[in-house]
Formats: C-alpha cells, structure tokens, sequence
C-alpha cells in the first residue's frame, strides 16, 4: 500500500466518522451525564474492532451474503438503539449530576461495544468503502494485511473525533443545564430515529 492510498482512505473515513450518527449520541450522552468519554469511546472502538477482525477473516463477506443472519444483526442493534435512545429521553443528562457507580462504567463500555459492534452500517463500511483502497496486484502486502491496517486507521479515526466530540459536549454544556438537556433528548432522538430507519429498511427487504 502507497502512502498516497492511505491518504485517500484517511481523508475519506475522516469524512464518513464526522457525520452525527448513533455514535455520536452515545458519546454525548455519556458525557453529559458525567461518565468517563474514554471509555465510552473505548467500547466504540472495540465494536470497531470486531468489524475489523471480521474483514480481515473475510467473514464480513459471509455476513453479508447471508440475509437472515444480516437481518438479525440489523434487527438486534436497532432494538438496541430504541431502547437506550427511550433511556436517555426517559432520563435527560444535566451538567452537575451525581458520578455514576463504578459498575455502571464499566456497562458504559460494553454498551459502546454493543453499539458499534451491531451496528450493521459499520459492517457495510468495510465491505463498500474499505474494499475499494485496497492492493490485489503488483507484490503489495497481502489483502487481509491490508485490510487490518485500514480497519487500525479506522479505529484510529473514531477515537479522534468521538474523544473530542465527548471533550467538547461536556466543555461547552457545562454551565447550560437547558443546553444540555436539549442536546441529550437530541441525542436520545438521533438514537430512536436511527434505531427505527435501521428496522423499517430491514424488514421492508423480507
């Protein structure tokens, strides 16, 4: 792989990772409500590196030749979705709130995992957008090779701009209670809206 392909890939996943989405919810919410972001970052990360495991194996591909098994994938994150986006509307996050349980931190993190993990829109990502940078001739490093790198920068990427998404939210909502609730029940709304698009796609296709 050239340095210039590289670029290319960076600037276009760069692009992609910088549009609001589910991810960008849960990083909100999280830090409005006084959770650590690292390791609400963290677990969207591992989701990402599931997708990453799974490229590189080349099970994506399996995964997405199988409608049932996508569907129910599809099905599982979008549930997952509505049901925490219902949480953060139910529960509006203010600055200044009581620091939550340990144990629910370390629920954070799976909940990212899960979030990103059964996200079916980030499988799609590897399958149609990473396939297209990678070297299949001319003595280049071996395509699952290839394809763990792409998948590290990716990852790399997220982190970047969910840390300072998180960093951002809490920095700039602080002394805004009515701010905050604002952005939190939009990002509550963002998680149903994103939930109910991913079921409604899904079951219009059976």
């Amino acid at each position: 792989m050239n340095s210039g392909l590289l670029l290319s890939f960076l600037a276009v996943d760069l692009l992609l990772v910088c549009v609001p989405g589910a991810d960008w919810a849960y990083v909100i919410a999280a830090a409005l409500r006084g959770r650590p972001v690292p390791r609400a970052v963290a677990g969207l990360v591992c989701g990402y590196a599931l997708h990453t495991v799974l490229a590189a194996a080349g099970l994506a591909v399996l995964v997405a030749g199988s409608p049932r098994l996508l569907t129910a994938l599809t099905v599982a994150g979008a549930g997952y979705l509505l049901w925490l986006g219902w949480g953060v509307l139910r529960r509006p996050a203010v600055p200044g709130a009581a620091r939550q349980a340990a144990d629910d931190d370390g629920r954070l993190f799976l909940r990212g995992a899960t979030i990103s993990g059964l996200n079916p829109k980030g499988l799609l990502l590897y399958l149609s957008v990473l396939p297209q940078f990678l070297t299949l001739r001319g003595g280049h490093l071996p395509v699952p090779v290839q394809t763990a790198a792409l998948g590290l920068l990716h990852m790399a990427c997220c982190a970047a701009v969910y840390l300072t998404v998180g960093l951002l939210a809490r920095v700039l909502l602080a002394a805004r209670p009515a701010a905050a609730r604002a952005v939190t029940r939009t990002s509550g709304a963002a998680m149903l809206g994103i939930g109910a698009f991913l079921l409604v796609e899904r079951l219009a296709t059976l």
